[in-house]
């Protein structure tokens, strides 16, 4: 597998400066952000937070997809939400908290294969192997297909 690329510049002291994060390896842009952003409203801006957010919910949502497919029930849809939470501890911030949420539509599933699959997915996805000293929880749902 490649590696992937990011960098960021950052100007400026912690309180009134700002940086860009930019995806150098898929050439898909560059993200501003700053202490107001990460420690109060996002105002258009992003976070290192945020963006660990997305990888976990990209990389957890391509797990799932891949142990369903296994399984012999490959997913319709997967709607995963990744809820990233900083807190103080001990005198600095940290990351504290993950919060998988997922709903999907996978035909010919049961529930019990599907808990299994999304606890499975939750504890392999590599992102959060390799987050794996914040607690992350998980709440997985199968949405129902209407008859």
């Amino acid at each position: 597998m490649p590696d992937r690329i990011a960098t960021t510049r950052w100007t400026g002291d912690l309180t009134t400066g700002s940086g860009t994060v930019t995806l150098v390896s898929s050439g898909a842009g560059g993200f501003t952000f700053s202490l107001p952003s990460r420690a109060g409203e996002a105002n258009g801006q992003t976070s290192p937070e945020e963006l660990v957010a997305a990888a976990h919910s990209a990389c957890y949502s391509m797990q799932l997809s891949a142990l369903l497919t296994a399984a012999g029930t490959p997913p319709e849809r997967i709607d995963t939400t990744v809820t990233v939470s900083q807190n103080l501890r001990d005198g600095a911030y940290l990351i504290t908290e993950i919060r998988v949420v997922v709903l999907a539509a996978v035909p010919g599933a049961d529930e019990e294969g599907f808990r299994l699959a999304a606890e499975k997915a939750k504890e392999i996805c590599p992102v959060s192997v390799a987050l794996s000293g914040t607690m992350i929880t998980l709440d997985a749902e199968l949405e129902r297909a209407s008859a």
